[in-house]
């Protein structure tokens, strides 16, 4: 839309929780549109986006992009069905049921990464997610004996402890120097972005991270350990579904 000279709004990342919400398209390319402001989680960070609807059309993918000149960041929304045109103001409504089992799934991977670390010191090295399943990746040569059935337990043990799961918003300089924050690598956030999204398990994990996650552990469910996988020297991969309690 001519005039609108900001980015995105990610309202996401401060409520996760809002499932219908208005907002003015911005931007039109094809089948797909930019909105001034989005509850829709684009793809990133290892984890799928959210669908559901806009416009009364379905959304098949969401992802971030640059506006139609270059110069912002817009989240672009792809469209099965007619395209609203650029200027209108649009209904949207998300996919709760998609996006509470990437949050439960999500909140399980940090707790497997919380737990992988306070047992053994062991850094996590990637990871990747579906709705209700995961895999991750970490340092350990070799795995330790009974592994597989010990992080279940740890895991699930802390999904029934109901830990709290805080979000909040750090100056740069401040997230710098949390010790729990530089573990898992907060510096290598651009030096572009002066606030840093922080989710905090209490007591357990914390980790600059911008995607969406429960209120409690025990949100989450169950953890089930499917497999242990040798990806190579030095690099074991986790596989895990998450299941109703």
């Amino acid at each position: 839309m001519a005039g609108f000279e900001n980015d995105t709004d990610l309202v996401y990342l401060r409520d996760v929780d809002i499932r219908d919400f208005e907002a003015v398209v911005v931007g039109v390319d094809g089948s797909s549109v930019a909105l001034d402001r989005t509850f829709f989680y684009p793809t990133g960070g290892g984890q799928p986006h959210d669908t559901g609807t806009l416009a009364g059309a379905r959304v098949v993918n969401v992802r971030k992009g640059p506006s139609s000149d270059g110069s912002l960041s817009w989240v672009w929304h792809e469209l099965e069905g007619d395209v609203p045109a650029l200027g209108a103001t649009v209904s949207g409504h998300v996919d709760h049921e998609r996006r509470f089992q990437l949050m439960r799934t999500h909140t399980a991977m940090h707790i497997l990464c919380g737990v992988i670390w306070n047992e053994w010191k062991v850094p996590v090295t990637g990871g990747n997610m579906e709705p209700l399943s995961a895999r991750m990746d970490f340092e350990f040569d070799p795995v330790p004996d009974g592994f597989a059935q010990r992080i279940e337990e740890l895991v699930n043990a802390e999904i029934a402890s109901d830990r709290p799961i805080r979000v909040e918003f750090l100056p740069r300089d401040t997230a710098l120097q949390d010790t729990d924050l530089i573990r898992t690598k907060v510096s290598l956030i651009p030096e572009s972005v002066s606030e840093i999204r922080v989710v905090d398990i209490v007591g357990l994990d914390k980790q600059a991270d911008g995607g969406t996650h429960v209120h409690s552990t025990k949100d989450v469910g169950r953890v089930k350990v499917v497999k242990v996988e040798n990806k190579g020297k030095g690099n074991k991969r986790v596989r895990v579904e998450i299941v109703d309690a």
